[in-house]
């Protein structure tokens, strides 16, 4: 009786330790399954990190080449602009040299004719050829229509006497009262004609188709470079208005003189006897 009670006790243990061990053996495969099923998670994890740099990569260098693109257009852009500044620059420049031109030659236009005295003509010619062309040694010359020969009533840098003597037809400056067409050598900057019957560049004063006489140059300024627009239009504004200027103050001088003798005789006339 008491064996079997004694077995009893043992055979309980017994499924106590059996049920412990599956209960441990059941733990452990859960265990073992949760392992399972993390590693597997933390795998599914790695792939997702994995993919989602791969994305961000792509996404940042998209990006970037995004940016870069930008940049050039605006690189671009500012080289345009900067490019259209200059533009405008340079026009503005030109615009504010042109207004300078139209000026002078206004002003020289206006000096020309706000005069009927001879000689304030002439020294408006001088300044002129002087200031605004550049000029350095020069003369003006009037064709004298009973010899044919120029005569120099003006000069600058040079002495009347030491110019020769030219008749129509001859040589650079009676060829151009011949043709009536202005005569200009090769610029050079300093260039000198020693030779004063060789001007380097000779402008003929017409009235019309009428050449009256020429401005004579010799030599040009050191810091003249060449002739610009505005010069050519100086010269054209020389062969037209100084000729114009020039046969109008002589008149008048002439006019004025003859007007004074003949006052001076009618007043000898009208003087009573002593």
């Amino acid at each position: 009786m008491g064996l079997r009670k004694e077995e009893g006790k043992i055979q309980k243990k017994s499924e106590e330790f059996l049920q412990i061990f599956r209960k441990g053996e059941e733990f452990t495969q859960e265990l073992l399954k949760e392992n399972e099923r993390l590693r597997f998670k933390l795998v599914e994890l790695e792939e997702e990190l994995k993919e989602r740099g791969k994305n961000r990569v792509k996404f940042l260098e998209e990006r970037s080449r995004i940016l870069e693109k930008e940049k050039k257009e605006i690189q671009e852009r500012y080289r345009q602009v900067e490019a259209e500044n200059k533009d405008f620059a340079a026009k503005y420049l030109d615009v504010e040299e042109e207004n300078n031109n139209l000026a002078n030659l206004y002003v020289a236009s206006y000096q020309l004719h706000s005069t009927l005295d001879f000689n304030e003509v002439l020294r408006t010619v001088i300044e002129i050829v002087s200031n605004l062309i550049g000029a350095e040694r020069f003369a003006i010359m009037i064709v004298d229509e009973t010899t044919e020969e120029l005569k120099v009533i003006a000069s600058e840098g040079l002495n009347k006497e030491d110019i020769p003597k030219v008749k129509s037809g001859e040589g650079i400056i009676g060829e151009v009262v011949i043709t009536g067409e202005s005569y200009f050598e090769e610029l050079v900057p300093g260039r000198t004609s020693k030779d004063l019957s060789k001007p380097v560049v000779c402008i003929p004063l017409k009235i019309k188709e009428k050449v009256i006489g020429v401005i004579a140059i010799y030599s040009l300024l050191i810091q003249k470079k060449g002739f610009i627009n505005v010069d050519y239009e100086l010269f054209n504004l020389l062969v037209g208005h100084t000729a114009t200027a020039i046969f109008s103050s002589k008149l008048y001088t002439q006019s004025e003189g003859k007007l004074t003798t003949i006052q001076t005789f009618i007043d000898l006339l009208n003087e009573k006897p002593l």
